[in-house]
């Protein structure tokens, strides 16, 4: 196993080896936080196969007793405004307006989303933005062409046409108007615990193994406010706002602590960090003592859930949410902590720091484990972009087994890609694996098991076989 991410200092590999070797039956695997709002093959659900092949392993080849906690985010930016926008889209849906009504709100739901387009400067993102603009306007027209020609029927079809192919821009444009009006905390926990039902479900048809525990955000709000508390005393936060943001450059300068263990270069970068802070945090920049502090409690705003805290009504930070939940099961330092790589810089660096600061130690995670990256037929996969491709409809094309050995032809840190040709090199090797086992079965058949013609001279292979040190 390589040994990436690990984050012992230098001059400490001696004593970290002991430590290793010390609690060499009992690794603690923590799974990083899954957020619930798609569920399709992407770099999660790589992490997640991947490492769970690397579990057995541990379990059943070098036999390691391994406690596997898995952290579940239902609190985050991106759940809150999705849970928004799907409410007040469905809502808009109920309230059955007339095919005009229709046609003028998705006009002027197009008009932000053509300057978002305009300012766009990632390309796949663009790209995307594209598509749907096109997928619109090719709605937009239909339904013109009906209106005065068609019957009812075709109407009521161009109409449902209208409202499936502009969900999206149309759910933003509502919330830009009525999000702040969402004030049911119902709201904002349905939706992420659909989805994990689901997510759950798909785990098992891949024939994940479950976690020994599962922590989920909104169990954990006492104790996340109890930990905020003490990074403050131990001078590592600070109030603003009714928000606490975590004192990057004093944990940095302070004696026996440094920030940005794994991505050291990436401090400083402005639009990680402001990925980091969430969609709905954009406005909170001026609240910071220096621009790579982050948030570790958000004052909620109208149309946000939110729980009493010494600092007023508020949420949990992104990274905070993470430390506090595997803290709370697996201590003050864990074995392994796993996660995709694309988390390495702000997410992981930043659950290092707000843990370190609150124990005082220098060291709560000994080895990080980041999957690789998952593309498809060659471009980047991303929920964001719509680039997927669906658990069920997978496991439709092809069985969990041969998902599963495409990763393992793959080494769980490189990038791996999904596509016809990949697929045909693991049914491939299904293929020759079945073979082998058919064969190995009819010698088997054919062997005697007992009495005195089960046994035979060994041959010098046999021997030096026998004669292999274990692991």
């Amino acid at each position: 196993m390589e040994k990436e991410g690990k984050v012992a200092r230098s001059g400490e590999a001696s004593k970290e080896q002991n430590k290793v070797e010390k609690y060499r039956k009992w690794p603690m695997l923590h799974q990083g936080a899954t957020g619930l709002s798609k569920r399709s093959i992407h770099p999660t659900e790589r992490s997640y196969i991947s490492f769970d092949i690397l579990r057995r392993v541990l379990q059943d080849y070098f036999k390691y007793e391994v406690f596997y906690c898995m952290n579940i985010t239902d609190i985050d930016d991106k759940i809150i405004k999705r849970a928004r926008q799907n409410y007040l889209f469905e809502k808009y849906v109920e309230e059955n307006h007339p095919w005009k009504r229709i046609m003028d709100d998705t006009l002027e739901a197009m008009k932000p989303f053509a300057e978002k387009v305009r300012t766009e400067t990632d390309p796949d993102k663009k790209a995307m933005y594209d598509r749907m603009s096109e997928k619109v306007n090719k709605a937009l027209t239909a339904l013109e062409a009906v209106v005065n020609n068609k019957g009812q029927d075709e109407i009521q079809q161009a109409r449902k046409a209208l409202l499936e192919a502009s969900r999206d821009i149309v759910a933003d444009w509502l919330d830009s108007l009525h999000g702040s009006e969402v004030t049911d905390n119902s709201i904002f926990t349905s939706l992420p615990r659909f989805f994990e039902e689901q997510f759950h479900g798909d785990m098992k048809a891949l024939n994940v193994l479950p976690a020994d525990v599962l922590t989920r955000v909104s169990e954990y709000i006492p104790e996340i406010i109890t930990f905020v508390q003490k990074i403050i005393d131990n001078g590592f936060g600070y109030e603003s706002n009714g928000s606490v943001y975590f004192d990057t450059p004093t944990f940095d300068q302070s004696e026996g602590h440094f920030y940005a263990k794994l991505v050291p270069e990436s401090v400083g970068d402005s639009k990680a960090l402001a990925e980091g802070e969430g969609d709905l945090s954009k406005d909170k920049v001026t609240e910071k003592k220096s621009p790579i502090d982050f948030a570790l409690w958000k004052a909620s705003k109208p149309g946000e859930p939110s729980w009493d805290s010494p600092w007023g009504k508020g949420r949990p930070g992104w990274h905070i949410e993470c430390s506090v939940m595997a803290s709370s099961i697996l201590g003050e330092s864990m074995e392994i902590h796993t996660g995709g790589c694309d988390l390495k810089f702000p997410h992981h660096d930043n659950e290092l720091a707000q843990a370190e600061a609150y124990f005082q130690n220098d060291q709560w995670v000994k080895y990080f484990l980041h999957s690789g990256h998952l593309t498809i037929e060659g471009c980047k996969m991303s929920k964001s972009l719509k680039n997927f491709i669906s658990i069920t409809e997978a496991l439709k094309q092809h069985t969990a087994r041969q998902l599963r050995l495409l990763f393992l032809l793959h080494s769980w840190n490189d990038t791996l890609d999904y596509g016809s040709n990949s697929m045909e090199g693991a049914l491939k090797y299904e293929k020759l694996l079945q073979e082998f086992f058919l064969t190995i079965q009819s010698i088997l058949r054919n062997t005697a098991s007992t009495g005195v013609a089960a046994f035979h001279k060994w041959n010098p292979e046999e021997v030096t076989l026998n004669t292999r040190p274990p692991y």
